[in-house]
């Protein structure tokens, strides 16, 4: 293997590790939101549970990583460089910083495929991309995942209500506040088990396009061992951001409705993960609170923070690869242009993070809903204006 090459392999797996911890950050809210909403578990003991449970879901499963590797991408059309899935790399890196910034629960994986399917279409043509893994691996599970865990939310919550109507309230509320420290945990390891194995994937890809491992094979136990530990190490970091977003943003949760929320997300992320299904568990997440929200008789749900998100959703994956498709046009210039991106790519995210400092959401005050109430507030004086 060339220097230069060697160079800017080294750099697709120090960046795709940066991507990977990104992506716990970005993702603890999946796991804990509901559950330090409710109080069922402290804010520090949530992520620290988390980021271990990630850790361990890590190695249970190769599916998505194999979808990832081998069959997003045409290796056979087309040579793909490791300079695109750089630049793919610093797509989703800089979506995923952007949004935690505002506090959107957006997609990492979404962020992931869109910035690597820009990068390969700039560095190697539109014939580089499996569109049809791309869509039936991809964008219909997730579409498809976010309504199903909706409905078994909402029936879920249904049964649980009346179940539980003629007994005594607080007996319930800590009843299910021990029954969420399971299912928060069973959405942590499943957690781990999808998004984990992205970049699993994704360093796979690159050793297979430098002739460094055959194709079609799973990832080497190092390359799993490194990802788990990446993404662990982001999850206990705590998204505490998005976690607000999640848990009190979304609608109002108590204990009963928060295990409905996370034994339905547990239930689709652990079965589209042994499919092989790389779908995004942010969405999941969500989708699963959005319906305990519509499933209890009285709550209501914040429709103008579900449309920001839906947005979000939406303009994810062009978004990322966009940036991934810019971000590309730079490897043209040898190891020294791919230097300068990752650089560039540093510069961006040390920007974004001291931004952040100016309004800090951290595990003292997530649980703080004032910012929504002065949002409330400054829609209605508008209104009365």
């Amino acid at each position: 293997m060339e220097l230069g090459t060697l160079i800017v392999v080294g750099l697709v797996i120090i960046v795709a590790l940066i991507f990977d911890f990104t992506n716990g950050f970005h993702d603890t809210a999946n796991a804990m939101a509901t559950s330090i909403a409710t109080g069922a578990l402290k804010p520090r003991t949530a992520v620290l549970a988390a980021g271990t449970l990630n850790l361990i879901g890590a190695f249970l499963s190769v599916e998505v990583a194999k979808t990832i590797s081998g069959g997003l991408i045409n290796e056979d059309a087309v040579t793909i460089a490791p300079e695109f899935i750089l630049a793919g790399l610093i797509g989703a890196i800089l979506w995923n910083l952007l949004t935690w910034l505002v506090g959107l629960p957006s997609s990492s994986s979404h962020a992931l495929f869109g910035g690597l399917v820009g990068a390969v279409i700039v560095g190697a043509g539109a014939a580089g991309v499996n569109f049809g893994a791309v869509l039936t691996k991809i964008l219909l599970p997730s579409i498809l995942a976010v309504i199903v865990a909706g409905l078994a939310s909402f029936t879920a919550t249904k049964i649980i209500t009346a179940i539980t109507k003629r007994m005594n309230q607080d007996k319930v509320e800590s009843g299910f506040r021990h029954g969420q420290t399971v299912t928060a945990c069973l959405v942590a390891l499943s957690h781990g088990t999808n998004d984990a194995q992205k970049t699993m994937g994704i360093i796979t890809l690159t050793l297979v396009a430098v002739g460094a491992q055959a194709p079609d094979t799973n990832p080497q136990m190092w390359v799993v061992a490194v990802c788990g530990l990446a993404i662990a190490l982001g999850t206990y970091m705590g998204g505490w951001r998005v976690i607000r977003t999640l848990g009190k943003g979304l609608t109002e949760i108590n204990t009963p409705q928060g295990f409905a929320a996370e034994a339905s997300s547990a239930t689709v992320i652990l079965t589209s993960s042994h499919l092989g299904f790389a779908l995004s568990t942010t969405q999941v997440c969500s989708g699963s609170i959005i319906g305990t929200g519509l499933g209890t008789k009285g709550n209501e749900v914040n429709w103008g923070v579900a449309g920001r998100m839906v947005i979000a959703w939406l303009v994810t994956f062009p978004a990322a690869g966009l940036i991934g498709a810019f971000t590309c046009l730079f490897t043209k210039f040898g190891t020294a242009g791919t230097v300068f991106i990752v650089l560039a790519a540093l510069v961006a995210g040390f920007v974004i993070f001291r931004l952040s400092r100016r309004n800090p959401v951290n595990a003292m005050n997530v649980n703080d809903r004032s910012d929504v109430k002065l949002n409330a507030d400054s829609d209605t004086t508008a209104q009365a204006a």
